[in-house]
């Protein structure tokens, strides 16, 4: 509005927004246009016043920027159809193009009176023009490409302000605002430079790497200059002006001037060092030139007759490729200015910058590559190409630069054909497939260009081919020179057999042939290659043809010719991993039995596959019994491996060993004890008792206990036999195992009693064994054995036999140990009962002494021995009762064997004998009966043996001599026969008519028929377990 204020309102006419401007009235608003691009993220609207100024707006009413000043009144505004120019036209007579951030770029056109109105035509870059004095015009804008390249960096104009940088290799893309038209683009190296419409600027890159896109502003030439092309070199601007060039220092002051003959048409720069770059000039009258930055005089390459339109030199400076304006490329020798060749339609030229020889041209919609003097390579492609660089083609089409990655394929199988494989191999570093490197080595390594081969072989990672040219170059080191030769190994790689072998044949090597024949199993092109007649070839032959038949899994092909060829030990393992036991057994049977090794391995397919009865007769056939044994061993043939065992004695060891140990996991230790026993392994077979032993206290087995302890006693007596050495200590060990053994098998009653409800056992036998307990329970207590147990059933069987005394002292005893609260009560009530009865034990209960006649109490301190004569009480080892035996001992010098002849002697004693006699006086007549004694006398001669010394402390064993082992009857007289080291152990019974007997194993003393009994019951003796029916001791 006339005021200044701008509202916006919806499609009913009710404002939205009210937007005030700064200068009121005196800024009426003439003219307002919305931005039609959809890019936008917001609405803009465009607003132009007559204070002069051009002004941006959101929807929300918040202004854009800044004003931009007009110096004019504007009239109308105008936007392009995509929202990236403004068109403003006022009071100026003129129309002026703005960018859409409001930045002056050109006059359209100039008018004779004021613009009212312009307008774009949608989508094109017409605009129409209506001026106050009635006139419409009518302009086309033509926006043109400004833009420069060097190498791999490309600069272009973007929104007519920008400038943007672009890497082709890496597509890094930089932009450079410069907020003004920008005229002219230039780029150098690390230099940029830019000409605005009154200035030229002048960047460089931060860094020296290659990658780096950072500029920064080096110079600025504040001035406005007017050209028709602009260069930049490294310390100069070069700007050329039609048919002249001026070279300007950065500072903008003017060294040089070049004065041509004709207007320029293409000026390129060549390089060179720093301030003495060389240009390429290319003229209208076809002349071309070279002129450097520091020289004064221009350098005339050569004149053609057609104008220049694009020129470029190879990468040596030796050849001059231009287009003309025919659409024509010529192609020159520098240097003798003589034409190479030309090609027809093209619009823009360049060479490769890697390879000398390889250009590039572009035109008619298509990219051409040539290669030296070869035939153009033609791929279809829009644009032009500017630049060449490895195997990347640089084209500019329409405003776009693109990296165009071109397989150097043709050119590079263009020089394979002329059998050029250096060349080839420089085309193909340019960028080809990894098939076209494959076909490059090949027609290299066929050509005996082993070099070549070798880079290329590299290059694609072949190991294989590269070893075979390592191989031909030691060979001909070696002095080989035979090129038939290498070219067969050469073929033979390849796959072309035939070719290879009738090379290896003209070269005189046909044995090379049979075995590259034989490796690939072509084994009937091989016979054709066979000697005459020769075996180990004929060998070979069968055996290859062997392998790969069991490579193709026709196994029993194979063994078949393996058989034939001699090759058993390759037809057993074939057997034996199929499992074919028969065709195995054949094999083996056939063998000689010299052949161990080949039988071995039969043997061993028999053993995995469960043929013990041929692994054990291939055995037999080497002799080899160690092996037979342990197959006995591994598949549990126990009844052949003991019978071996019988046979060879050496192999004891090797049996018994596994089969204890065979036996122990099997839980059957006590047989595996003995087994252990029976080879020798004394400590396995200790071990082995030590934990059964432990296991049964733990679990509360006593009587098992007690059995594996005797077992014990008598593995240290062994070992004390067999090795004097540990003689004492394993003594030492057999009388604690003896007496541990003895414990543990009276315990196994009182822990019955106590722990089970019923109980089987006479009440005087619970007495005896308890009361045997507590004499011998004096020092430590054996683990598993419990004192309150013992005393507990001493104090109730003592109470209930009478044992009053006995059982006050057990009751008092318990008072100081920890009593289980099973048996707390009773404890407690026997406790108090105990005192109403007498202080003293029944008579009939109390152990009488054999060999002094004395009666001892039943709590003796001194243990299990008489307190008179210290003699030890014998016990039966079923009730536990004092038997009526005294031990004695031979006399010095008498040994056992003589003592054993004497008592079986047993000689007649002298009896007594009774006669009446009759004798007459005068008063009476008397009949008496004398009786007349032996002339020894009347007592026995062992009983006077039993006297000893009255009051003395030390136990005096009862000595005989040979007299009295001669009055001795065989019957009384029981003998433990103990093994070495131990002495034989001598009892003479005082009561014959009470029989006792003596187990022969374990030499415990039983009243016969407890004993008989107790063997009815268990079908063996109850302490040791010997067999009734086993006649060993």
């Amino acid at each position: 509005m006339a005021n200044g204020i701008i509202s916006i309102r919806n499609k009913n006419g009710e404002e939205k927004v009210k937007i005030e401007r700064p200068g009121g009235s005196l800024s009426p608003i003439w003219s307002i246009c919305w931005n039609p691009s959809r890019e936008e993220h917001n609405d803009i609207l465009a607003v132009a016043d007559w204070g002069q100024k051009l002004s941006f707006y959101q929807l929300s009413g918040k202004q854009i920027g800044k004003d931009r000043p007009l110096n004019f009144d504007p009239c109308c505004i105008s936007y392009f159809t995509k929202g990236e120019y403004i068109l403003v036209g006022g009071s100026d007579k003129q129309v002026s193009l703005f960018t859409k951030d409001g930045v002056r770029l050109e006059t359209v056109g100039e008018q004779h009176s004021w613009v009212w109105t312009c307008r774009v035509k949608p989508d094109s870059n017409y605009v129409v023009v209506g001026c106050q004095d009635g006139t419409i015009s009518f302009y086309q804008l033509v926006f043109s490409t400004v833009h420069g390249l060097y190498k791999d960096r490309y600069a272009y104009r973007d929104s007519m302000t920008d400038v943007i940088v672009q890497h082709l290799i890496t597509e890094q893309k930089v932009r450079i605002k410069c907020r003004e038209l920008v005229k002219k683009i230039a780029i150098y190296k690390n230099r940029l430079a830019i000409q605005l419409p009154e200035k030229i600027l002048i960047y460089e890159l931060y860094s020296d790497d290659s990658a780096d896109m950072h500029y920064r502003v080096k110079e600025k030439i504040v001035k406005k200059f007017e050209c028709n092309l602009l260069v930049v070199c490294a310390d100069h601007i070069i700007l050329c002006q039609e048919k002249r060039l001026q070279c300007l220092s950065f500072s903008g002051v003017k060294e040089r001037e070049w004065q041509m003959e004709s207007l320029i048409r293409y000026i390129k720069v060549i390089g060179g060092p720093a301030g003495r770059e060389g240009l390429l000039v290319g003229l209208k009258n076809g002349q071309i030139l070279k002129i450097f930055v520091d020289n004064l005089f221009a350098i005339v390459l050569l004149k053609q007759a057609t104008a220049v339109r694009c020129l470029d030199m190879s990468a040596s400076r030796n050849k001059l490729a231009v287009v003309d304006e025919n659409d024509t490329c010529l192609v020159y020798d520098i240097h003798t200015k003589e034409l190479l060749f030309q090609e027809p339609n093209a619009n823009s030229v360049a060479w490769n910058t890697q390879c000398e020889d390889m250009l590039c041209f572009s035109g008619g919609g298509y990219l051409n590559i040539k290669a030296s003097t070869f035939p153009v390579h033609q791929q279809k492609l829009q644009g032009f190409v500017v630049g060449y660089n490895g195997s990347k083609i640089f084209c500019l089409h329409v405003f776009s630069m693109s990296a165009v990655e071109v397989p150097q394929s043709a050119p590079m199988y263009q020089y394979l054909d002329r059998k050029m494989f250096k060349e080839a191999y420089q085309i193909a570093c340019l960028g080809v497939t990894d098939t076209d490197w494959r076909e490059l080595a090949m027609e290299a390594l066929e050509g005996l260009e082993f070099e070549t081969a070798k880079k290329a072989f590299t290059r694609v990672q072949d190991l294989r081919y590269l070893e075979l040219i390592s191989s031909i170059e030691e060979r001909k080191k070696r002095g080989e020179t035979n090129n038939d030769l290498f070219l067969a190994d050469v073929f033979s790689y390849q796959g072309k057999f035939h070719e290879a072998a009738k090379l290896y044949k003209r070269s005189g090597h046909e044995n090379l042939a049979l075995d590259m024949y034989t490796d690939l199993c072509m084994f009937e092109y091989a016979k054709d290659f066979l000697g005459s007649g020769d075996p180990k070839e004929t060998k070979m032959l069968i055996t290859k043809q062997a392998d790969w038949a069991r490579n193709i899994n026709e196994p029993k092909a194979a063994v078949e010719m393996y058989i034939s060829a001699g090759e058993h030990t390759k037809a057993i393992e074939i057997s034996g991993s199929h499992g074919w036991v028969d065709m195995l057994i054949d094999i083996a049977r056939k063998l000689d039995k010299a052949e161990r090794e080949p039988l071995l391995m039969c043997a061993s397919y028999f053993k995995k596959l469960d043929s013990p009865g041929y692994a054990a007769e291939t055995y037999l056939k080497i002799g080899d019994l160690k092996s037979l044994v342990q197959l006995y061993v591994d598949t549990k043939r126990w009844d052949e491996a003991f019978a071996l065992g019988e046979k060879h004695p050496e192999f004891k060891d090797d049996i018994y060993v596994p089969y204890a140990q065979w036996l122990a996991e099997n839980d059957r230790f006590e047989e595996a004890q003995k087994a252990f026993h029976k080879a020798g392994r004394q400590g396995e077979a200790v071990r082995v008792l030590e934990q059964l032993t432990h296991n049964a206290v733990v679990e509360s087995r006593f009587n098992d206990a007690a059995y594996y302890y005797w077992m014990l006693s008598m593995q240290c007596l062994d070992m004390a036999q067999v090795d004097p050495a540990q003689k004492d200590v394993m003594l030492d060990k057999f009388h604690h195992f003896q007496h541990l053994a003895e414990l543990y098998h009276g315990y196994q009653t009182i822990h019955r009693y106590t722990e089970e409800p019923f109980s089987f056992d006479l009440p005087e036998t619970l007495f005896n064994i308890s009361k045997f307990l507590l004499h011998s329970l004096t020092k430590a207590t054996p683990l598993g054995i419990s004192k309150v147990n013992t005393l507990f059933t001493l104090a109730k069987q003592s109470k209930a036999l009478g044992a009053y005394k006995l059982a006050r002292h057990a009751y008092d005893k318990l008072r100081g140990l920890q009593i289980p609260a099973r048996i707390q009560k009773s404890i407690e009530l026997g406790t108090l009962t105990i005192r109403s009865k007498p202080f003293h034990d029944s008579e009939e209960l109390v152990p009488l002494c054999y060999r002094c006649s004395t009666n001892n109490p039943l709590l003796n301190n001194l243990g299990n021995v008489c307190i008179n004569c210290r003699q030890p009480f014998i016990f039966s080892a079923s009730s536990y009762e004092v038997l009526h035996l005294v031990e004695f001992y031979l006399e010095e010098g008498i040994t056992d064997e003589e003592a054993v002849a004497l008592i079986d002697l047993e000689a007649p004693r002298h009896k007594r004998e009774g006669k009446w006699r009759e004798t007459s006086s005068n008063n009476s007549q008397t009949l008496r009966l004398d009786e007349t004694i032996d002339s020894i006398g009347e007592d026995d001669p062992f009983t006077a043996k039993l006297s000893f010394e009255q009051g003395s402390s030390e136990f005096v064993p009862v000595v005989v001599n040979r007299s009295v082992l001669r009055s001795m009857s065989r019957r009384d007289v029981l003998i433990k026969r103990w093994p070495p080291p131990l002495q034989w152990q001598y009892f003479r019974s005082l009561l014959p008519d009470a029989s006792i007997t003596m187990c022969p194993s374990c030499f415990q003393m039983f009243h016969s028929e407890d004993y008989e009994l107790l063997v009815l019951q268990h079908a063996c003796c109850p302490y040791c377990r010997r067999r009734i029916d086993d006649t060993g001791p």
